[in-house]
């Protein structure tokens, strides 16, 4: 299991040489371990080697995983599609969901919080590849949905999420992240809490730096392939 160990501080150096590449500061740029279908024993790996972020992309595989990755402090991201019938699930798990696409979703969030007296972190992902296969709010309403969502007092709004074109062109890649950017640019002009802005992942993660991503997320480049084919994922994240 060395391997995981050798990778992070690949993946790391990657992170550390794109931030210094384009004038920013390399601790401004967290690395959230993108999990699905790693065992917890791989994972544990890397939280006993310091790392302290990983996500889900599955309810199911959050559950079976809690046990065991909670004896070490770590925060865990849930970023896939979330049905709105696994909310509860999901919220004893989480510690933020960063796929919070429609309005349905985010307001019976918004009451099983209320139900529970408690709050939790959320981010808005954007379809910024306006690909229909991919859950999201599209960028021409991600503004309009962000001030609603701050009408919920029960969700703290943190950010923006989004899956670039999955392209070997670097350039229509570089456009998703780059219209990311732009959204979140007029959402604080609004006042938007959007501080955030989680994208990139293995094979583009240096493009999405460059465009000030601060969260990277990354599985292939640190755990290996993955046992299924990536069209098993309706939400996917590398």
């Amino acid at each position: 299991m060395s391997f995981i160990i050798k990778n992070i501080a690949s993946v790391k150096e990657r992170i550390r040489a794109a931030a210094e590449n384009s004038g920013r500061n390399p601790n401004e740029i967290k690395l959230l371990l993108a999990t699905k279908t790693v065992s917890a024993e791989k994972i544990l790996i890397a939280l006993q080697a310091g790392e302290c972020l990983i996500g889900e992309n599955k309810v199911q595989e959050l559950k079976e995983k809690f046990e065991i990755l909670k004896t070490i402090p770590h925060q865990t991201h849930f970023i896939g599609h979330l049905q709105t019938n696994k909310i509860k699930e999901v919220i004893k798990y989480a510690d933020c969901i960063q796929s919070v696409d429609r309005l349905e979703l985010a307001e019976k969030l918004q009451k099983r919080l209320e139900f529970e007296n408690r709050t939790l972190d959320v981010f808005i992902q954007v379809n910024t590849s306006y690909e229909e296969s991919k859950f999201a709010i599209s960028p021409e309403n991600a503004l309009t949905f962000a001030q609603h969502i701050k009408q919920l007092d029960r969700l703290n709004i943190k950010g923006l999420m989004t899956i670039g074109l999955f392209s070997a062109e670097t350039e229509k890649v570089r456009k998703c992240f780059q219209l990311l950017r732009n959204i979140q640019v007029q959402m604080l002009e609004k006042d938007l809490p959007v501080h955030e802005l989680s994208m990139g992942m293995s094979n583009d993660l240096e493009t999405a730096i460059e465009e000030g991503a601060t969260i990277i997320r990354v599985g292939t480049a640190i755990f290996g392939k993955r046992p299924y084919p990536d069209s098993y994922y309706s939400n996917d994240n590398k």
